[in-house]
């Protein structure tokens, strides 16, 4: 087989004195998301998504929240690990599909970049990465913006 998919999806709680962190840009908000590392859920789908492909298992896996090696993290760097594994087994990303579900802050500026920065570390090009944004009209702990969401698919090619 040439080639595989995966899909992935990630959450995170907002909070206060934390940044907000999507694709590796900060993006200038009130809020922030919590997690172990930087939280940046766009790039954990991204990386769940890479490793359920071959099925490898989770981030969590590879990056768990008990080791304190990974507090903080900046997830590009874990996503350029897990595109490493993935090379090594002789793969690459054909490319990404994802989506952001958000209510705030407006994502339409940041899109480009995010894709730029994804596609660098993937050793891609950034018309390879796809990354839209929606909310969720209000509906569920998402819509009433106690959190943020991303889910992608990606296709791996040998």
């Amino acid at each position: 087989m040439n080639v595989r998919i995966g899909n992935g999806y990630d959450i995170h709680r907002l909070t206060t004195e934390r940044r907000l962190i999507l694709g590796g840009v900060e993006i200038a908000h009130s809020l922030g998301l919590l997690g172990h590392s930087d939280a940046d859920v766009l790039t954990h789908a991204i990386m769940d998504a890479m490793l359920g492909a071959l099925s490898l298992g989770d981030i969590g896996h590879y990056f768990p929240p008990s080791d304190d090696k990974w507090a903080g993290a900046d997830s590009l760097m874990l996503l350029d690990k897990v595109n490493n594994l993935i090379q090594e087994q002789g793969w690459k990303v054909g490319n990404i599909d994802s989506v952001v579900v958000a209510e705030r802050p407006k994502l339409k500026p940041h899109i480009e970049k995010m894709r730029e920065k994804l596609a660098s570390v993937l050793q891609i090009e950034p018309n390879q990465v796809g990354v839209k944004a929606t909310t969720n009209e209000k509906l569920g702990p998402v819509g009433e913006e106690k959190g943020i969401c991303a889910y992608a698919v990606v296709l791996l090619i040998k």
